[in-house]
C-alpha cells in the first residue's frame, strides 16, 4: 500500500512531496503511539497496581522500576513494552522509506532489494544484538535488550522493502503483472499446505524440544522457514486470490474497520490493556460467557471508533477553506497501519 500510494505521489508531484507525505504520516502514527504509552503508564499502571494484577506488572516491569528513564526511552522509540512494539517499527520504516523508494524509482530496485536482503541475512546472525551492544557502549543506554521490542527491525524491514517494491511497480505506466511459473505455484501450494497441517498437528513449537531447529521458524527474527512459508502464502494469494474474491460477499463492517485502521488498531490496544488490568491474562480463571461478552463489546467499540473516525475525517474535509484547490486523490494522506 505504501509503495502504491507514495510511488504514485512521487510520479505525480515529485520526490520531495513524497518524502514530506511519508514524514507527515510517521508524525501522525508517532502521536498515536505516544498517546498509547501515556495511557499505559497512567491509567493501566494505576489500575494494575491498585488491584495488584501480575499481568500488568509483567507488561511494564521496566517502567515500574525506572519510570522516568522508561518514559523518555519510550518516547524515543527505544523502550517498547509488549503490545506497544508494533507502531514504533512502523514509524521507523516510514521514516526510512523515502530514501529507499526514491532510489528504487530513480535507479531501479536491484540494489535496494539486495541491501535489504543482506540486512535480513545479517540479522539472522545477531546484527540486532551487535547494534544494541554498540549503542550501549557508546551511550550508556539503560534499557535492557529484551525491552527494546520483540520484532527484529533488521529482519522485518525485508518485508517492508519487498512491499515497497511491489507497490511501486504498480504505478508504472505499463505495470508488469505478477505471473509465476506453474512449478513455483505448485511448490508454493505444497509448502503452504505442509506448514498449515504441521502447525495444527504439532503446535506452535515445530520441532518440540529441539531449540536449534525451532529457531529456523522464529517469528521475531523472521527466520528462514517462516519467511519461506510467508512467501509461499504470498504466491498462493496472488495466484488464486482474485478468483476467490469474486465468489465471496463484501463485508462492509470489515471494510469500515480497514479504512480507519490506525485509530481502530490503537482502540484495540486500549481494549486489550483494560482486559489485562481488570481480568488478567489467564482465560481459565473466568467463565466462557464473560470472554464472549468482552469479545462482542470490543468489536462493537472498535466499529464505533471506526465510524467516529470516518465522521471526523469527513467533517475535517468539509471545514477546509473553499476555493481553487489542487486536485487530490484517494490515499494522499498515506496508508493506514496494517494489522500485526
Amino acid at each position: 500500500m505504501a509503495g502504491m500510494v507514495y510511488g504514485q505521489m512521487a510520479n505525480r508531484k515529485g520526490i520531495d512531496a513524497m518524502r514530506l507525505a511519508f514524514w507527515r504520516r510517521a508524525r501522525k502514527v508517532y502521536a498515536w503511539h505516544a498517546a498509547m504509552l501515556l495511557f499505559l503508564f497512567t491509567v493501566i499502571a494505576a489500575v494494575g497496581l491498585r488491584i495488584d494484577e501480575p499481568a500488568v506488572k509483567d507488561l511494564m516491569s521496566h517502567y515500574l522500576a525506572h519510570p522516568m528513564t522508561a518514559l523518555l526511552a519510550g518516547l524515543l522509540l527505544v523502550y517498547k513494552p509488549p503490545l506497544l512494539d508494533i507502531l514504533p517499527v512502523y514509524i521507523l520504516f516510514m521514516l526510512a522509506s523515502p530514501w529507499g523508494l526514491a532510489h528504487g524509482l530513480r535507479g531501479g530496485w536491484r540494489s535496494v532489494m539486495a541491501a535489504s536482503l543482506g540486512l535480513w541475512l545479517l540479522a539472522q546472525f545477531g546484527l540486532g544484538h551487535w547494534v544494541y551492544d554498540s549503542t550501549v557502549r557508546l551511550t550508556g543506554l539503560a534499557v535492557p535488550f529484551d525491552e527494546t521490542g520483540a520484532f527484529g527491525t533488521f529482519s522485518w524491514q525485508f518485508l517492508w522493502v519487498l512491499g515497497l517494491w511491489m507497490g511501486a511497480s504498480r504505478t508504472e505506466a505499463v505495470p508488469v503483472p505478477f505471473v509465476f511459473p506453474r512449478w513455483a505455484i505448485a511448490l508454493a501450494v505444497l509448502v503452504a499446505v505442509t506448514c498449515l497441517v504441521w502447525r495444527h498437528a504439532v503446535g506452535q513449537t515445530p520441532f518440540l524440544s529441539n531449540a536449534g531447529l525451532n529457531l529456523l521458524f522464529d517469528k521475531w527474527l523472521l527466520a528462514p522457514f517462516r519467511l519461506l512459508d510467508l512467501l509461499a502464502l504470498m504466491l498462493v494469494t496472488i495466484r488464486f486470490g482474485p478468483a476467490f474474491m469474486q465468489h465471496i460477499p463484501r463485508l462492509p463492517a470489515q471494510e469500515t474497520l480497514g479504512v480507519a485502521s490506525l485509530p481502530v488498531f490503537c482502540a484495540h490496544l486500549v481494549a486489550v490493556l483494560l482486559v489485562l488490568a481488570f481480568l488478567g491474562a489467564n482465560p481459565a480463571t473466568r467463565p466462557a460467557w464473560l470472554d464472549a461478552l468482552v469479545l462482542a463489546a470490543s468489536f462493537a467499540a472498535l466499529y464505533g471508533v471506526a465510524r467516529l473516525s470516518l465522521w471526523l475525517d469527513a467533517r475535517h474535509a468539509v471545514d477546509k477553506p473553499s476555493g481553487p484547490l489542487p486536485q487530490t486523490h484517494a490515499g494522499d494522506s498515506g496508508p493506514s497501519v496494517p494489522p500485526p
